[in-house]
C-alpha cells in the first residue's frame, strides 16, 4: 500500500497545564531540558488553561489564561523551544458562570445575551406538553431519533433574578448545590446554586462575534491547531438527531473555518462515531484534520492477538485515501471503543472491554445503553497489563503510523491506573483514573526507567529524522505476527520491523 501523506508529522505532547509539576512553567522547563529536548514539535494543552469550572476545563467561563496555572511567558517559552500549540475551542457550550450567562441571569430578557443561549421552552414551543416542573416535554415523535449524552432531557432549570425558573438547553455536564457536590464551594462563592455547560444558540449574531473573538485570542496565544470540541452538537432543530445534523453541521464548520483562516489556524474537529458511519472520511474529504480514534483499540487488539492485519488494513486506508490524522494511544478521556464498530467484530470489541476491565479499567457506557460502548477509562500502560515491552512496542508502532502522533503525558511516563483519584472524585469520577498530576520528583524517577527513555528516544527520532516528512511515501505490510512500516523521501528512508509475538522491534 503506497501513497503520499500530507501533514505535519512531528510528535505532540498532550497534558493539562498542571499535569507535570503543577504549573505550565514546569512543563516548559522540563521540555527544554536535555532528557526531553527535541522530542516534541507540538503541545496540546487541555482547556483548564482557561478560566473554567466543571469537567476539568471543558466548561469554559472565559478564554483568559488561568493565572494559577499559566501565563503568556510560559506559552512563549514553549514556542521558543520550537514547540507550537494546539488549544481547545468549545464550540457548543459555555459555563453558567460565563459573563454572558451571568448577564442573562441578572437581566433576563432585557439582557443583550437573551438569545445567546437556547431557551428550551422557546425552542420546543408547539412541539410538546408543558410539565408541572415548568419545562416542555417534547412529543415522542421529536424525541425518538434524538441522541442523548446523559439520562433525562438535556436541560437545566435556572432561576432568574426575578425568581422565575427557566429551562435552558444543557447537553453535557451539570451539577446542583448539595452537601456532597464536588464544586459546592464554588457555587456558594458565586451565589449560583448550580453549574452547567450551557449550549450556545448558533442563530445569534453575538455567538458568532464570540466565536471570532475566541479564535483571535487563541491565535494570539500561539495556537497553530484548534481542536473543536463538541462541534457536532451545535446545530439543533426539532425532530432531528441533534448530533451531526446534516448539512447544517458542515455549514457551521465551514463558517468557523472561514474565521480560523483569517488567523492562520488549522481546525481539528473532534467527533466520536463508528467506523462504519464513515464520518472520519467525510471530515477528511472536506479538507480537515481528523482524529484517528481507531488506533488505540486496534493497537491493543494487534498486540494481544499477535496479529497486525487489521492495523495494517486501517493504516493502509489512511495512506491510500490521504486522510490527515492525529493519531494517539491514550488521552485525557480514555480508550475509545464505540469507534471500532464496523472495523472490528462486536465480539472482539467486547473482548477488548473485558480485557482492559480485568486490568483495572472502568467502562463508560452512554447513559447505560447496551451495545453503546463509548470508552474504557484506563492508562494505556495499565491497559497493556503494565508490560514494559508492550508499551515500548506500541509506541514504536505509533510513531511509524501515518499521521501526527499525539502522546498522553501519563503514558509517556508509564503511569498506572490511579484508583485513589477515582475514589476522591466520587460519582462520575472514572476519568480521574488516567489524569494523575505528576510531581517533579515523580518525573525524575520515571526518567530512570528504560520504558520511559525508550519512548522518548522513539519520539525524538520521529521528530528529527529526515525520512519523517509530509512528502514521504509510506509502505506498510504484515505477515503472520510480523509488521513492517517504511517511510521514504528523496533525502532518507527509515524502516520499522516489528514482531508482535516476541514483542520486539528493529529500526533501520
Amino acid at each position: 500500500m503506497k501513497n503520499k501523506y500530507n501533514g505535519n508529522t512531528g510528535p505532540m505532547l498532550n497534558a493539562y497545564p498542571d499535569s507535570m509539576g503543577g504549573q505550565l512553567s514546569y512543563t516548559a522547563k522540563i521540555l527544554a531540558e536535555e532528557e526531553l529536548k527535541d522530542a516534541f514539535s507540538s503541545f496540546y494543552i487541555l482547556p483548564s488553561l482557561y478560566h473554567s469550572d466543571l469537567d476539568r476545563g471543558f466548561s469554559v467561563i472565559d478564554y483568559e489564561l488561568n493565572e494559577k496555572l499559566a501565563d503568556r511567558s510560559d506559552l512563549m517559552a514553549l514556542q521558543n523551544e520550537g514547540i507550537d500549540l494546539k488549544l481547545d475551542f468549545i464550540l457548543n457550550h459555555a459555563s453558567v458562570l460565563s459573563p454572558q450567562f451571568k448577564d442573562l441571569l441578572e437581566k433576563g430578557q432585557a439582557s443583550e445575551y437573551a438569545d445567546f443561549f437556547i431557551n428550551w421552552n422557546r425552542f420546543w414551543e408547539g412541539c410538546g406538553q408543558m410539565t408541572e416542573e415548568g419545562y416542555i416535554r417534547p412529543d415522542e415523535k421529536y424525541l425518538k431519533d434524538m441522541f442523548f449524552r446523559k439520562s433525562g432531557l438535556p436541560l437545566l432549570m435556572v432561576e432568574m433574578k426575578d425568581g422565575s425558573r427557566v429551562p435552558y438547553w444543557n447537553t453535557f455536564y451539570q451539577e446542583t448545590l448539595s452537601d456532597d457536590a464536588p464544586h459546592r464551594e464554588l457555587m456558594e462563592r458565586s451565589g449560583v446554586p448550580y453549574l452547567g455547560q450551557m449550549d450556545l444558540n448558533i442563530g445569534s449574531p453575538l455567538v458568532w462575534d464570540y466565536y471570532k473573538d475566541t479564535l483571535k485570542k487563541l491565535a494570539g496565544y500561539g495556537a497553530k491547531i484548534v481542536r473543536l470540541d463538541a462541534f457536532a452538537y451545535a446545530p439543533k432543530a426539532p425532530g432531528r438527531k441533534n448530533f451531526l445534523n446534516e448539512p447544517e453541521t458542515w455549514d457551521v464548520l465551514e463558517r468557523v473555518k472561514s474565521i480560523a483562516d483569517e488567523y492562520g489556524l488549522i481546525l481539528l474537529p473532534e467527533i466520536h462515531a463508528a467506523y462504519s458511519e464513515g464520518i472520519y472520511e467525510k471530515i477528511s474529504g472536506k479538507g480537515y484534520m481528523t482524529y484517528d480514534f481507531f488506533l488505540p483499540g486496534l493497537m491493543i487488539h494487534a498486540i494481544e492477538s499477535q496479529d497486525p492485519s487489521l492495523l495494517v488494513r486501517w493504516a493502509g486506508e489512511v495512506i491510500d485515501k490521504g486522510i490527515n490524522t492525529v493519531n494517539m494511544l491514550g488521552c485525557h478521556d480514555g480508550i475509545p471503543l464505540l469507534d471500532l464498530k464496523g472495523l472490528l467484530p462486536e465480539d472482539k470489541i467486547q473482548g477488548l472491554i473485558d480485557l482492559i476491565v480485568s486490568r483495572g479499567g472502568h467502562v463508560k457506557d452512554l447513559h447505560g445503553a447496551k451495545n453503546m460502548y463509548y470508552q474504557v477509562n484506563a492508562t494505556y500502560y495499565s491497559a497493556l497489563g503494565e508490560n514494559d515491552a508492550k508499551m515500548a512496542l506500541a509506541r514504536a508502532i505509533q510513531v511509524f503510523m501515518p499521521g501526527k502522533p499525539q502522546v498522553w503525558y501519563l503514558d509517556l511516563f508509564a503511569g498506572k491506573n490511579d484508583y485513589e483519584a477515582v475514589k476522591r472524585a466520587g460519582k462520575d469520577g472514572h476519568k480521574e483514573i488516567n489524569r494523575t498530576n505528576l510531581t517533579i520528583n515523580d518525573i525524575k524517577a520515571a526518567m530512570e526507567r528504560d520504558v520511559v527513555r525508550e519512548q522518548i528516544s522513539l519520539l525524538r527520532m520521529r521528530n528529527t529524522h529526515p525520512a519523517f516528512s509530509p512528502d514521504a511515501e509510506i509502505t506498510i505490510s504484515a505477515h503472520g505476527s510480523a509488521l513492517t512500516v517504511k517511510w521514504c523521501n528523496k533525502r532518507a528512508c527509515i524502516t520499522l520491523d516489528a514482531d508482535l509475538a516476541s514483542l520486539t522491534y528493529k529500526i533501520s
